[in-house]
């Protein structure tokens, strides 16, 4: 079992640093590991104590998983130490998440300039066909995505922006599609074409990076949605798994058919339970599990804060991973399952209680 770790393990010099080999969770200068887990209400739990990643947080006073953005880290941002930097000078406040992901079609590479801060060339993102990376995705709370764009001079050395390029996977298998990145916002982040060929950053190190003579690209050859303004947690993503009475035909289908684009039949690994009340139960777990459906939603921001409402405190909204890798919300029994009895084959939507 992993144990806590110190930024002394992973110094931030020369840029980008080192980085863990797992995922982890990082304050007052210490790592704590994360690993998945689908018994786990957040789906991750933090070593060496086996403690829910959305318990850990919340017992902390911070926010839990659901009210996070996933932020792609390919350069400085996935090393400890340099989370350290961004707490001692840009104010960083919390814990900051980073999970390991496989990054797929996408690479880090070296950027046409050197950061004023400390002559160091740094990364930028581009396409690249083919090739699969390790990179991290930081789960950031609003107040400290606002760190990360003053941290990466959005607007001016990089954009914030969705990216639709490559295929970004997280080690629970789940797959953030549209995943928040920084990319080149002016020429001097634009990748360096030596030779006419991008350089990536795993095939040489800073001190040879320096040396490189070329020219910036004339594109970084990716497919983004530049973002305007602070993005919501709510927007991401546009699935909700349902398997009670918010499914097609039963009950409380007519308060979520106006927020619904499309309706397809899953199901998600966990045990459903029948509270006797009128309404079932959901709780994480492994096998192929609950059936259900997956809709998809015409705007996550406006329907889920009304399903919030209808659900009540005895759920809680969390992004669960489906069997074909797709991330999507659901909601979660928090209440005691004490005497409930098992439904096996699902909720019956035609049901009356």
């Amino acid at each position: 079992m992993a144990q806590p770790f110190t930024d002394e393990s992973h110094p931030a010099e020369p840029y980008p640093g080192t980085r863990p080999d797992h995922c982890f969770v990082h304050v007052d200068e210490t790592g704590w590991p994360v690993r998945p887990d689908l018994t786990m209400d957040s789906g991750w739990r933090v070593e060496p104590d086996n403690i829910d990643l959305d318990q850990w947080l919340i017992s902390r006073g911070e926010l839990p998983l659901a009210a996070r953005l996933p932020v792609l880290g390919y350069g400085s941002n996935a090393n400890p130490s340099k989370v350290t930097w961004l707490r001692e000078e840009l104010g960083l406040e919390g814990s900051a998440v980073v999970l390991r992901a496989r990054c797929e079609g996408i690479s880090a590479v070296w950027a046409d300039g050197t950061r004023a801060r400390d002559g160091q060339r740094p990364a930028t993102l581009a396409a690249a066909p083919g090739v699969v990376e390790e990179h991290s995705v930081w789960f950031a709370t609003p107040e400290q995505l606002r760190v990360l764009d003053r941290c990466e001079g959005r607007g001016l050395r990089y954009r914030l922006v969705r990216l639709h390029t490559g295929r970004v996977v997280l080690y629970n298998g789940g797959v953030v599609d549209s995943v928040l990145a920084y990319t080149a916002g002016s020429k001097k982040r634009m990748p360096i074409l030596v030779n006419g060929r991008m350089v990536a950053c795993s095939d040489i190190s800073q001190r040879h990076a320096l040396r490189l003579g070329g020219r910036p690209a004339p594109t970084d050859g990716l497919d983004v949605t530049e973002v305007h303004g602070d993005p919501s947690a709510n927007d991401w993503p546009e699935l909700l798994f349902v398997y009670g009475t918010l499914q097609p035909g039963a009950s409380a289908w007519h308060l979520m058919e106006p927020h619904v684009v499309d309706a397809e039949e899953t199901h998600l690994p966990g045990t459903l339970l029948d509270t006797g009340q009128g309404y079932p139960a959901l709780r994480p777990g492994a096998g192929l599990g609950v059936p259900g459906f997956v809709l998809r939603l015409r705007s996550p921001e406006d329907a889920l804060p009304l399903l919030d409402e209808y659900e009540g405190g005895d759920y809680r909204r969390v992004r669960v991973v489906l069997p074909d890798g797709r991330i999507a919300w659901t909601y979660l029994w928090t209440a005691p399952v004490d005497g409930l009895s098992e439904l096996p084959d699902g909720w019956d939507v035609h049901q009356i209680r």
